[in-house]
């Protein structure tokens, strides 16, 4: 299965599945625990939210963040996340990330369980977009899962992207892809790609805080003046 057809599986899995993304937030203390935690992050100004799901992270930045626009593929999770926070400085956009840009730059660019949802040939074009979409002195802040995460997955092996298998109440199942970074490794990628990044291993998660290369990218082009796609959005660990 190459990446297109992978993406549109795991695309179709969170619109079927809206109703039940919310239950791990609901079951897991360490996801409850991880909430508590953006109140300690440096998020502030204008904040992009990418793959916002259901809204669970919003309301937490709209408390700290002069606006908030986030931003999912999936209208489904999109009407829950309205129904969970009513605020002007708010606004939801439906919109395909692998597709849609930017339209202005943003203080903070902040994204949970979605960086997981990247295959990985695309993850240089994701970070230049990130870096693009960030205002001078920007950070990224990002939540994901672990390596110790892939215990509760089915993950499916001799797949050429990483990748596992998640079924819905009604017995459905879907392919979605899952890549289960490694804190370290993932530092050194980032630094490779000119980023400044600290990441903080948290139970089987971690949270990380990056700043964008300035100046040139190792293409030799503008970062910010790239036009790289944006991935779709991601939910649940």
């Amino acid at each position: 299965m190459d990446d297109d057809a992978l993406l549109a599986e795991q695309m179709a899995y969170y619109r079927a599945g809206a109703a039940e993304y919310d239950r791990p937030y609901a079951e897991y203390e360490d996801l409850q625990r991880l909430l508590a935690v953006v109140d300690e992050l440096p998020i502030a100004g204008d904040v992009l939210e990418l793959a916002c799901g259901t809204g669970q992270w919003t309301p937490r930045l709209a408390a700290r963040a002069r606006s908030v626009t986030a931003v999912d593929v999936a209208a489904e999770v999109l009407a829950l996340a309205r129904a969970r926070i009513a605020s002007s400085a708010v606004e939801f956009l439906e919109a395909d990330l692998f597709e849609w840009q930017p339209p202005r730059r943003f203080d903070t660019v902040f994204f949970a369980f979605w960086l997981s949802h990247v295959p990985p040939r695309r993850l240089p074009d994701f970070w230049n977009t990130v870096a693009a979409a960030l205002a001078p002195g920007g950070k990224a802040i990002f939540v994901d899962d672990g390596p110790a995460a892939a215990a509760y997955e089915e993950v499916l092996t001799d797949q050429p992207t990483p990748s596992a298998l998640r079924r819905l109440d009604d017995g459905s199942q879907y392919r979605i892809v899952k890549v289960f970074h490694d804190a370290r490794t993932l530092t050194d990628d980032l630094t490779a790609l000119g980023w400044s990044v600290r990441i903080r291993p948290m139970a089987g998660n971690f949270i990380g805080i990056a700043e964008p290369p300035t100046g040139q990218d190792r293409k030799g082009q503008e970062v910010n003046g790239g036009s790289s796609a944006c991935p779709r959005p991601v939910t649940d660990a």
